[in-house]
C-alpha cells in the first residue's frame, strides 16, 4: 500500500466531502486506487472497442464526403 496517496487521497475526501475516512476498509479501497490507477496506465493507447480504428484520422478520412 502507498500510504502517500492514500494520505492525499483521504485528503482530498476531507477537502471535498467535509468527512474522514471512516474505517481501516476504506483506506484499503483508497489504496487499491494505486493498482487501478497502473493497470490503466498499462493498456494506455492499447486499449480499444472491437469496432474502434487503431487511426482516427485515417476513419475520418474514409468517412468524408467529396467535395
Amino acid at each position: 500500500m502507498n500510504d502517500d496517496f492514500v494520505e492525499s487521497v483521504t485528503a482530498e475526501i476531507r477537502r471535498w466531502c467535509g468527512v474522514e475516512v471512516p474505517n481501516e476498509t476504506a483506506r484499503w479501497m483508497a489504496a487499491d486506487l494505486v493498482k487501478l490507477i497502473a493497470d490503466f496506465e498499462a493498456v494506455r493507447d492499447r486499449a480499444r472497442f472491437e469496432d474502434e480504428p487503431a487511426d482516427f484520422g485515417e476513419a475520418l478520412l474514409a468517412c468524408k464526403e467529396p467535395t
